[in-house]
């Protein structure tokens, strides 16, 4: 069975950071594109970042030069560094896997406040 485990997530003052692990287990982890996506309270899930198997990195442009995406595949676990919080990045953030089909964690919620 599939599951996708993440943690990390919790109250931040602006300016802070926060690093999130998603550990996979139930998959050939090295064998997936990994990504960490966001939902925000009334708005669509969006995707913040990517890291492929062959460690190819991309980010949605709101978050470049702020957030870092990597994979630690002797651990099944993908990260998201995130430094420079802003309130804007308050949201429930998402780990997924993708290799031939999607699998999704639970979420975990960030909140960016003072």
């Amino acid at each position: 069975q599939v599951q996708l485990a993440e943690s990390g997530g919790g109250l931040v003052q602006p300016g802070g950071s926060l690093r999130l692990s998603c550990v996979a287990s139930g998959v050939i982890f090295s064998m997936y594109t990994m990504a960490w996506y966001r939902q925000a309270p009334g708005k669509q899930r969006e995707l913040v970042a990517r890291i492929s198997r062959a460690g190819s990195m991309n980010y949605v442009d709101s978050v470049k030069g702020r957030f870092t995406i990597s994979r630690d595949n002797a651990k099944n676990t993908v990260y998201l560094q995130m430094n420079s919080l802003k309130p804007e990045d308050t949201a429930v953030y998402y780990c997924q896997a993708d290799y031939l089909r999607v699998y999704w964690g639970q979420g975990t919620q960030i909140t960016v406040s003072s």
